[in-house]
């Protein structure tokens, strides 16, 4: 890929969308992070975006990768389907401010990573991806090829994408965003459960939660306080979980 500018990432410098917006009761406008409306401001190369499971923050990177006319099922604009042509509620919704603005990037979405490398199989060079078929790979392997052999410029939304890579590998992950997005050349933004990941410097993070979406830093996260507790101490963990499930299942026998 070859840049369309010589002014470099970060490309995303904002998203916002009004509070108004979210006062249904229907998915996604419903969901509490979003209740006070959205008001993101890019100012890293590398942007993370935490939370609990269904706290919404995989639903927002889908409606980004929508706007940026990415397939939301995951893969870039080349990728995209007719099938999703009209664009979501929640993506009709947003507005994205670039500085400058870049239709080159990537959507990954884990979930659906085994039906995207099925449809690279039928249509795409395979010397583009490492010489071999993703699904000739681990799940790891397959990642990795993606990453270190189609990343280049552009914007690139992650989602979850330490489901397929060991801790070890994860490091080589983090390699590979810092030889992206040291230079200046792409910009990340990725939502992960991953202590390992949020950990890279220099990265802007946001929490969602049911008060809202805030920064934060990587230290105040619950990814980062839990882990760190268990690893201190998993005993602890163990007997308060196992106290407590000896106990349901005591009263349930009894």
């Amino acid at each position: 890929m070859k840049s369309t500018s010589s002014m470099g990432a970060p490309f995303l410098r904002e998203l916002r969308a009004p509070f108004e917006c979210f006062q249904g009761d229907q998915f996604p406008f419903n969901v509490p992070a979003f209740r006070r409306g959205i008001d993101l401001k890019f100012r890293s190369n590398v942007t993370f975006l935490v939370g609990e499971n269904g706290s919404g923050k995989s639903t927002l990177l889908e409606a980004i990768a929508e706007c940026c006319g990415f397939n939301p099922e995951g893969g870039n604009k080349d990728h995209y389907r007719e099938t999703f042509t009209e664009r979501s509620e929640l993506a009709k919704a947003l507005r994205l401010s670039w500085l400058p603005k870049t239709t080159q990037g990537f959507f990954l979405r884990a979930e659906s990573f085994y039906n995207f490398a099925t449809y690279l199989d039928q249509v795409s060079d395979l010397h583009a991806y490492g010489g071999k078929s993703l699904h000739h790979q681990s799940h790891g392997e397959s990642f990795l090829a993606l990453f270190d052999h189609r990343f280049e410029q552009g914007l690139y939304l992650l989602d979850e994408p330490e489901a397929a890579l060991s801790p070890q590998r994860q490091l080589s992950f983090l390699k590979i965003i810092h030889n992206l997005a040291h230079p200046n050349q792409a910009q990340f933004i990725i939502a992960t459960h991953s202590p390992i990941l949020l950990a890279y410097p220099g990265a802007h993070l946001f929490s969602f939660d049911n008060t809202g979406i805030q920064e934060t830093c990587y230290q105040e996260t619950k990814h980062y306080t839990l882990t760190k507790d268990f690893l201190n101490a998993p005993e602890r963990y163990f007997k308060h979980l196992f106290n407590d499930s000896n106990s349901e299942s005591k009263g349930e026998v009894g």
